[in-house]
């Protein structure tokens, strides 16, 4: 019985190898199915509309965590054809006359209407590497953590191309050396553009 176990060879010599492999195989499809909840299908037909990933560059050192309002999404594009198993060609707009027009599905997500949900093209300058750049526009409120021997002053910063739902919080004293402009008339709803 256990000389049937063909697909690894090195195991075959040992009385056990059979025993070994099936634990091995229970064990990659257990891992598979915790892989596959998250997972999702995704696949689209061309004349589709899709919304297109592009990643902000504020300059700005996040506390705690690494740009996690990041993703940003423009569009709607129009799916002209399909390009291998994964990948995708959109009609692209003139002003994005220097980006490659060929996506992967990665980079893509189903168009839904909402108004809030993406950026327009026209609005942002978009590098070659599908980032664009987002300034403040002003500052919604402030706010103080007080620690055992300091206190640490934030202020809520609203960005270009989003609401206010998605202002985050900045350390005030990172956007006073990066952006002065804002805190010039000591107003606290002063708009920097």
């Amino acid at each position: 019985m256990w000389r049937s176990c063909l697909h690894m060879p090195h195991l075959n010599y040992l009385p056990k190898g059979c025993y070994i492999r099936q634990h091995m195989l229970a064990a990659q499809s257990r891992q598979k199915s915790y892989a596959d909840v998250r997972r999702r299908e995704l696949e689209f037909e061309v004349g589709d509309q899709v919304l297109l990933k592009v990643s902000p560059t504020k300059g700005v050192v996040r506390f705690g965590t690494k740009d996690k309002l990041s993703p940003r999404y423009i569009g709607p594009f129009l799916i002209v054809e399909r390009v291998g198993i994964l990948a995708y060609r959109l009609e692209l707009p003139e002003s994005m006359k220097g980006v490659h027009d060929v996506f992967h599905i990665s980079m893509l997500r189903k168009y839904l209407r909402d108004p809030e949900h993406h950026i327009t093209v026209e609005s942002v300058t978009i590098g070659q590497d599908l980032t664009f750049e987002s300034r403040p526009v002003r500052i919604l409120e402030e706010s103080e953590r007080v620690l055992r021997h300091r206190t640490i002053k934030y202020v809520k910063v609203l960005w270009t191309h989003q609401t206010e739902r998605e202002a985050t919080w900045e350390l005030e004293s990172q956007m006073r050396e990066k952006y002065p402009e804002l805190f010039t008339s000591g107003e606290l709803y002063k708009s920097y553009l």
